[in-house]
C-alpha cells in the first residue's frame, strides 16, 4: 500500500509540475511526494541502495547521450573564454556555498553543493556520495532553478529589450530506433556500474555510465538518447530516495536556511550576469547571448528564451553544456578538497 500511494503521488505531482513548465518535473514531483509522505505517514518505506544506484546510472547515461560532436567542434575557436567563464561560475558558486555554510547546521560540503550552478539534477543525485546533506542540496538547488525561471523573462525584456523575434526552423531528421536508446542505457549500466564498483571514485555510479554513453553516441556506435520513460524512472528513484529521508526536524533546518540561500542565489545570478558581459566581449557575441550562456541553471528555459529573442542558440547551448560537464566532473574533486 505505501508504494501504491507513492506511485499515485509521484504521477499526480509530476503531471502538475509538467503542466507548470518546470524542468525535471518527475524528479521534483517524486521529491515532493516522498517529502509529503515522510512527514505524514507513520511508517516510511526504504528504497534499496541498488535502486538509488540504478537511478544515478540512468541519469548519467541520459546526460552522456546528449553529448553532440558538433557542439564540441564549435568550442575550438572560443574554448578559452568559455572554459574561463565556466571556471569563474564554479568559483562564484563555491564562494556562495562557503557563505551559506555560515548558517548553523550547514556543513561546508552541503553549502557548496547547494550553490553549485549547473546540472541541478546530477548534483542532487550525487550529493550524498559527496558528503553533503542531499535534503538541503535538493531544496536549495531547485529554489535556484525556480528563481531563474520566474525572473528570466522579466530580465530579458526590461534589461536587454530584444528588438525582434528570432525565427527558428526545424529540419526533421529520421528518428533513431527505440532500441538504440535502450542499448545506450543498457551498455552504460553494464559497463559503467562495474567500473564504479572497482574504481573508488566518488559519484562513480553517475560519472562512469555518463562516460560510456558519451563514447557510444559520440563515436556514432549508436544514435539517439535514453528513452524518456526510463529517464523518468531514474528521476523518480532519486527523488523518492531524497524525499523519503526528510523528517520534521530536517524540514525545520532547511526552512531556516532558505532566506540566506535566496540572497546567495540572487547574488550569484547578478555576478554571473557580469561574467556573461565579459564572455560576450571576448567572443563577439551580444550581451543577451552572454547573459543567457552564463545563467546559472534552468537550461530548458534558457534555450527557449534564446530562441524567442533571436539569440545565438548554438553559442548559448555550447556554453551551458560545457558548464554542465565541468560542474559534474569537478564535483568529486571539490568533495575531496573540502574533506
Amino acid at each position: 500500500m505505501p508504494w501504491v500511494i507513492l506511485t499515485v503521488l509521484v504521477t499526480g505531482l509530476s503531471w502538475v509540475l509538467d503542466l507548470a513548465g518546470l524542468p525535471s518535473p518527475v524528479l521534483f514531483g517524486s521529491l515532493a511526494a516522498g517529502l509529503g509522505y515522510a512527514l505524514i505517514a507513520p511508517r516510511v518505506p526504504e528504497i534499496p541502495a541498488v535502486a538509488f544506484t540504478t537511478g544515478q546510472a540512468v541519469l548519467g547515461a541520459s546526460i552522456g547521450a546528449t553529448l553532440e560532436p558538433g557542439t564540441l567542434t564549435s568550442l575550438r575557436a572560443d574554448w578559452l573564454p568559455v572554459l574561463l567563464s565556466c571556471l569563474v561560475t564554479l568559483l562564484l558558486s563555491v564562494g556562495a556555498g562557503y557563505l551559506l555554510r555560515l548558517r548553523p547546521g550547514v556543513s561546508t560540503a552541503t553549502g557548496v553543493f547547494s550553490m553549485v550552478a549547473g546540472g541541478a539534477s546530477g548534483i542532487v543525485a550525487i550529493a550524498r556520495d559527496l558528503g553533503a546533506d542531499d535534503r538541503v542540496v535538493a531544496v536549495v538547488q531547485y529554489l535556484r532553478v525556480l528563481i531563474i525561471l520566474v525572473g528570466m523573462p522579466l530580465v530579458v525584456q526590461v534589461v536587454f529589450r530584444p528588438d525582434d523575434t528570432g525565427s527558428f526552423t526545424f529540419d526533421p531528421e529520421p528518428v533513431p530506433p527505440l532500441w538504440h536508446g535502450l542499448a545506450i542505457a543498457a551498455l552504460a549500466l553494464l559497463i559503467g556500474l562495474p567500473l564504479a564498483r572497482f574504481l573508488p571514485l566518488p559519484a562513480g555510479a553517475l560519472l562512469f555510465p555518463l562516460i560510456v554513453a558519451a563514447v557510444l553516441t559520440g563515436t556514432g556506435v549508436f544514435a539517439g538518447s535514453v528513452p524518456g520513460w526510463l529517464e523518468n524512472l531514474g528521476f523518480a528513484l532519486i527523488g523518492l530516495q531524497v524525499g523519503l529521508r526528510f523528517t520534521r526536524e530536517s524540514v525545520k533546518a532547511v526552512a531556516s536556511v532558505l532566506p540566506a540561500a535566496t540572497l546567495a542565489i540572487l547574488a550569484l545570478i547578478v555576478v554571473s550576469a557580469g561574467t556573461g558581459v565579459l564572455l560576450a566581449r571576448a567572443t563577439g557575441q551580444s550581451l543577451l547571448d552572454g547573459y543567457l550562456a552564463t545563467t546559472p541553471g534552468g537550461l530548458y528555459a534558457v534555450l527557449a528564451t534564446a530562441v524567442g529573442s533571436g539569440s545565438d542558440v548554438t553559442f548559448v547551448l555550447m556554453v551551458q553544456i560545457a558548464r554542465l560537464f565541468v560542474m559534474l566532473f569537478t564535483a568529486p574533486l571539490l568533495a575531496r578538497l573540502i574533506r
